[in-house]
């Protein structure tokens, strides 16, 4: 029964932890902009990303290491670097977008400015890393990520055309914005699902919670159970974007847009369950891409890493891990608008895309390190369809991103 509760537990977080502040702007602004036209590029990236993080939570249950702690070993010092310093970077970019995130839901709850959370939630951040249990840290943000399932109910309770609305799932359409929209935002939506942190912070957090060959099931379960019904978390943000937003086809450009139609169609206290959602989605994910960074920084060195490490003992993966967080308020405080930085840390994030997935790919199947646990061939097809589609969106996001002005 302890199994099976601990089985569910990791399922649930894995919902609540899927989405980030890049799926609350990407996916709510493909819906207004574009209707349900984009819900193949959310189901081809769930499909990858169940793919990619059970290869990476197989490396890490099979071999008792994480991803990044095999890449300068498999792929050397020159490639590792390169996957090092990518990697960092676009994810301390995401460390400072997912705090904005944190102030932006505290200043829909306070009407104070975000600017006065930012500091505080990166204090808050690190209070968490330094005192809370791993386990009870993911359980806790995973869970209250559900309270996303308040933009479900909300769907239900708002005057929604439900044919109209499934028609468009299967119409590919510009809605009269012209293709490069239509592409850049498939892109920034692409990139928001398979973001480089997760499988990096999944992989990772299997060694933290001492995975072995007999956790397998469990790690699969949390994925592929996990993931999807994330997935259908953010298809409901673009579902609700859609009714509101698409037949006036506005663009949204703050988090208060995207929660109004909650407290239109569920009144104050859809609003508060909205806010508590973005709160703990951008919290969870702050925690997630600090954690996330220092791994990455400390497996590459080789030094002693780990949240279940004493600071003294690990003191240079928490200083990585307190530089990133400095950075992030640093940017924010020279009052960058935090969805702005969410666009174009999307676009960084696609770029850099192929760096994070073909190592866990050639990883996954070195019988060194994983026996006869590698990669099938099936799993292969799908790892190389995923990586052909992971390089075409990191060779567009760039030109998309000109050709467009960002997406406005």
């Amino acid at each position: 029964m302890r199994k099976l509760f601990a089985a569910t537990l990791g399922v649930l977080s894995a919902v609540g932890g899927f989405v980030d502040i890049g799926d609350l702007v990407a996916a709510s602004q493909a819906g207004a902009l574009f209707g349900m036209a984009h819900t193949w590029v959310l189901l081809i990236g769930v499909v990858g990303i169940c793919a990619y993080a059970e290869m990476a939570g197989r490396i890490a249950a099979v071999s008792g290491r994480a991803v990044f702690d095999l890449v300068r070993e498999r792929l050397g010092p020159r490639v590792a670097l390169l996957n090092l310093v990518a990697t960092w970077l676009v994810t301390v970019v995401t460390l400072a977008a997912e705090l904005g995130g944190v102030a932006l839901a505290l200043q829909l709850a306070t009407r104070l400015s975000h600017l006065f959370w930012v500091p505080l939630a990166a204090l808050a951040v690190w209070l968490v890393l330094w005192r809370l249990r791993f386990e009870l840290m993911e359980r806790i943000f995973g869970l209250a990520g559900l309270s996303l399932l308040v933009f479900a109910v909300a769907l239900v309770a708002l005057p929604t055309d439900w044919p109209e609305l499934g028609q468009g799932v299967w119409q590919v359409s510009t809605a009269g914005h012209g293709w490069p929209l239509y592409w850049f935002v498939a892109v920034a939506l692409f990139a928001s699902t398979v973001s480089p942190y997760e499988v990096f912070f999944f992989s990772s957090g299997g060694v933290e919670e001492r995975w072995s060959a007999a956790d397998l099931a469990r790690a699969r379960s949390n994925v592929l159970i996990g993931f999807p019904v994330g997935g259908f978390l953010a298809l409901s943000l673009i579902a609700v974007a859609t009714v509101a937003y698409h037949p006036s086809e506005a663009s949204l450009s703050t988090l208060d847009e995207v929660a109004r139609p909650v407290a239109t169609a569920l009144g104050g206290a859809g609003l508060a369950a909205a806010v508590l959602a973005f709160f703990a989605v951008t919290f969870g994910a702050a925690l997630e891409t600090g954690l996330s960074a220092a791994y990455a920084a400390a497996q590459y060195f080789g030094w002693q890493w780990g949240k279940r490490v004493r600071p003294r003992e690990a003191a240079r993966f928490h200083s990585v891990l307190l530089v990133g967080l400095l950075l992030g308020v640093v940017m924010l405080m020279t009052t960058v608008d935090p969805v702005r930085l969410t666009e174009y840390m999307l676009v960084l994030s696609a770029v850099v895309l192929p760096l994070t997935y073909l190592p866990i790919l050639v990883v996954a199947n070195d019988r060194g390190y994983l026996g006869d646990r590698v990669n099938g061939r099936w799993m292969n097809l799908l790892g190389a369809v995923f990586l052909l589609l992971i390089v075409a969106a990191s060779v567009a996001a760039i030109p998309l991103a000109i050709m467009t002005g960002m997406g406005r």
